[in-house]
């Protein structure tokens, strides 16, 4: 029969350089070189679940945060470690550490070693991204277009990776993020990738980070892949809208392929052998929530919208965090919420300021960011 865990550090919350405190039957340590400005903060753990607990150092997936000078510790639930970084940044204050989720579960099965993982936690919600697939030639291209210049604000595109050499005038991160083939295996292997495939020898894919980031600008990631990329994505932990356009027939999308005028007869087979296999799979019950039939592409555009719920709306730019968040000196829990109390500063002549921090409603989560932070002011 296991040990269990010390009574102090149950339901704790703990402040340090290095906080300790019981989430999932472990102890779990976090710490960090504070002197080292590159360093990240560790993660080390006990079980109770053995006669003779032990140290384990796990596989730590996901973005990690950097140490600062203290933190404090808050478990949340029966999976996860709240961490609040102290004098930092508003978009570097909220992290949780992922010990038990369904994610870290997985991982922890493919990879046959323990596993924690990193989230940034973000204010607020961001709407879910936008998968859009159909065969070559279906018009899902004119669609998206349609989207982007009618709401320019309110929706953007990942930029995807690829281990291929920058061609002529590429620009790394606007066109693609250009990155060495063992760093992209690696993050692969990490979990942090969506979807991937191998062309012509090299590695292409959408990362979880780069759909954040479009997220983290306050607009809604559209992501045009093919039906395989789109069951990768599927099979992730991003919680999307899945859309295959397709044509009114498979002789209308021949039709409209050769029209084009620009592709030898080789090339026009190879796509409608393409596009017969996509269609047979974009059909799979289960991988996409609506399918819309392109055959007026105004009426299909007006489907889009109505399914996005864009009809009765106008572009619009959603805020972004600015500014720090204020150095803390305590920090209470109660429930589902997070009691924080901010020192006071310029000597103590300036008010405290106090914010309740409900965690009750989060999404998302490892590999990517938990949402739904929700913080109001104390008065």
């Amino acid at each position: 029969m296991g040990e269990a865990p010390p009574a102090a550090f149950v339901d704790s919350v703990c402040r340090g350089r290095q906080t300790s405190l019981v989430v999932a039957d472990k102890l779990c340590v976090l710490g960090g070189d504070v002197h080292d400005p590159d360093s990240s903060l560790s993660v080390r753990f006990q079980t109770f679940r053995n006669s003779t607990p032990h140290w384990v150092y796990p596989t730590v997936l996901g973005t990690k945060p950097a140490v600062t000078s203290h933190h404090w510790s808050v478990p949340i639930g029966n999976d996860r470690i709240l961490v609040i970084k102290n004098g930092t940044t508003a978009d570097d204050t909220f992290w949780f550490l992922e010990v038990d989720t369904p994610f870290v579960k997985q991982q922890k099965q493919f990879l046959g070693s323990d596993v924690v993982a990193w989230s940034k936690g973000v204010k607020g919600y961001a709407g879910k991204p936008i998968v859009i697939s159909g065969p070559s030639g279906v018009g899902k291209g004119t669609l998206i277009s349609k989207l982007m210049n009618d709401f320019p604000s309110m929706f953007g595109f990942s930029v995807s990776h690829t281990t291929r050499p920058p061609r002529e005038m590429e620009v790394n991160g606007t066109h693609y993020h250009f990155t060495e083939r063992s760093v992209m295996e690696r993050d692969i292997k990490d979990g942090k990738f969506l979807e991937f495939a191998s062309v012509h020898g090299n590695l292409y894919g959408t990362s979880v980070e780069a759909v954040e980031m479009v997220a983290d600008a306050g607009k809604r990631c559209i992501l045009d892949i093919d039906v395989q990329g789109a069951r990768a994505v599927r099979a992730s932990s991003l919680d999307a809208i899945f859309i295959f356009v397709c044509p009114p027939s498979f002789e209308d999308l021949e039709k409209r392929l050769r029209s084009r005028g620009t592709e030898t007869e080789e090339h026009i087979q190879k796509r409608l052998r393409n596009a017969k296999g996509e269609l047979e799979q974009g059909k799979s019950p289960g991988l996409f929530d609506h399918i819309l039939v392109n055959d007026d592409l105004e009426a299909c555009y007006k489907i889009l919208k109505n399914l996005l719920c864009l009809n009765e709306v106008t572009d619009h730019l959603a805020p972004r965090p600015k500014g720090g968040f204020p150095a803390l000196h305590s920090v209470t829990k109660v429930g589902s919420k997070l009691y924080l109390h901010a020192a006071a500063v310029d000597g103590g002549n300036a008010p405290h300021h106090s914010f309740v921090l409900d965690v009750g409603s989060l999404i998302g989560g490892a590999p990517g960011r938990t949402r739904g932070l929700e913080l109001h002011p104390i008065h």
